[in-house]
């Protein structure tokens, strides 16, 4: 089968032309043309295109080094580690919060996330023109794709606040699209775009069980579900969230909390969206996300960033289980019977980035567990405490803490039990790439960061700068955050 090219022109694409009249312009080399649609008209075809935006995640600029960077390293749940001169280009100053308009990561990011909305594009485009595919299988994949999107726009929304909503392919030479790719739309309609998409793909997709074993990685209807209360709480839509809550259903906790970040743990009971990674060639890993928070030094097997903060190791009450499943700690036995020497240069690391069958590769295959039931209780559980509902809200806050072998919350009043579930949601979700979000959201950020050291400025920190040279080729179509 011939390769797909995807084309990459939706505004990540704009990073590397020289002015904006080019931007849209596409080598002939990226793209499909009419002729070669008979080649993807089947059911492997038409599949390639949405397996594509899943690929997409395993990227080094889309879920590893900088994204690291942007989503922990910048909270108190961390700091920069490895060694002292070790700048890791900017994660010394993501740790401090003191990057500018040109941080690497956050262009990164930006990129990144743009590539794979592309890709989505893309797909969304082709899947019609595929009229010899079961049209049943092309309304999957096309769900898939939306879910995609909207995961991809949230982590943007997450993270710069408003951005260019970019829902089609774009025509080279169109001035339509071009202003489409370079204007910031409000935080408010991205967050609609996402809802749409999100009951879009909610509608087209199957329930997790509809799945074979070899596609247990795709979206399913809970994941759209349990995404779409996410959303919800992010724009604290409560009743929203209960509703989506509770139509995620065929999940469960497991009882072992340390089982899920092992191999063995993949697409367990309580997963409902991972990032799968395989581990390393022929298969395929993410790239470098084990392999830079590796224990660094004598003995050690990577670069050292990303160490769990005094702050986080101080959060977590006597005998939580998860304390161990989630710090490596200097001098400890980790599960596979690997001693981690004193020699190595930090006192602690990410456990649940370790990879024991894939140590030192670069792509490893550990997976991302990016939405988990124990969230969905947690988020439910703050909703019905938001809406008054606290007598409802404890016993989902208590079926969290006992799994992590605590007793139940001794609190009973809506503003300790709202302060319970953050901190449950804190050591619970560890190092899973929610906590900078989480502080931010919910207005204890400035507090937070003081307590680890850090200066959070209010009306600045809030969000990540849009990339520089993004703001210098819209020319005047799109503003940057405040304080950059």
């Amino acid at each position: 089968m011939k390769k797909i090219y995807i084309a990459t022109f939706v505004l990540s694409a704009f990073f590397f032309t020289g002015c904006a009249d080019d931007y849209l312009d596409v080598d002939q080399t990226e793209s499909i043309s009419t002729g070669d649609v008979e080649l993807f008209n089947n059911e492997a075809g038409a599949a390639q295109f949405v397996t594509s935006i899943y690929n997409k995640f395993l990227n080094w600029d889309m879920t590893s080094f900088g994204w690291i960077g942007l989503s922990s390293i910048t909270s108190d749940d961390a700091d920069k580690g490895s060694s002292a001169g070790d700048t890791g280009t900017d994660k010394d100053v993501l740790d401090a919060l003191t990057y500018n308009a040109s941080n690497p990561s956050a262009e990164s990011t930006f990129i990144a996330n743009y590539d794979g909305i592309n890709r989505c594009n893309q797909a969304l485009n082709m899947l019609p023109k595929l009229d010899k595919v079961d049209a049943g299988l092309r309304n999957r994949l096309a769900g898939e794709a939306k879910f995609l999107r909207a995961f991809m726009y949230f982590t943007l929304v997450k993270c710069y606040g408003g951005v260019p909503i970019v829902d089609h392919l774009p025509v080279p030479g169109s001035d339509s699209d071009r202003i489409m790719q370079l204007t910031r739309k409000t935080s408010a309609e991205v967050y609609a775009f996402i809802e749409a998409d999100l009951n879009d793909a909610i509608a087209a997709l199957p329930e997790k069980t509809a799945y074979s074993a070899n596609e247990k990685s795709r979206a399913s209807k809970g994941a759209a579900y349990a995404l779409l209360a996410k959303v919800s709480m992010y724009q604290k839509k409560w009743q929203q969230v209960i509703d989506n809550a509770n139509k995620v259903t065929g999940y469960a906790i497991v009882t072992d909390y340390a089982s899920m970040y092992k191999a063995t743990g993949k697409f367990d009971s309580e997963s409902i969206f991972e990032i799968y990674a395989q581990g390393a060639v022929p298969a395929k890993g993410i790239e470098g996300y084990s392999n830079t928070q590796g224990a660094r030094g004598t003995g050690g097997w990577g670069w050292g960033f990303n160490t769990p903060s005094q702050s986080l190791v101080n959060a977590y009450e006597p005998g939580d289980v998860r304390k161990a499943a989630t710090i490596i700690f200097r001098g400890s036995t980790l599960y596979d019977g690997r001693v981690v020497p004193t020699t190595v240069e930090n006192e602690r690391y990410n456990y649940k980035a370790y990879s024991s069958a894939y140590t030192d590769a670069w792509e490893t295959d550990v997976d991302i567990k990016y939405l988990r039931y124990a969230e969905v209780l947690l988020m439910k559980a703050e909703a019905l405490n938001e809406l008054g509902q606290t007598t409802d809200a404890i016993p989902l806050l208590n079926q969290i803490r006992n799994r992590a072998g605590l007793a139940n919350t001794t609190y009973s009043s809506q503003g300790d039990i709202r302060n319970a579930i953050w901190r449950e949601r804190r050591v619970e979700m560890a190092f899973e790439h929610d906590r900078f979000f989480d502080l931010v959201r919910t207005g204890q950020a400035k507090a937070a960061f003081a307590v680890d050291g850090k200066t959070f400025t209010e009306g600045k920190n809030e969000l990540f700068p849009i990339p520089a040279s993004f703001i210098k080729q819209a020319d005047g179509l799109s503003q940057q955050n405040p304080g950059y």
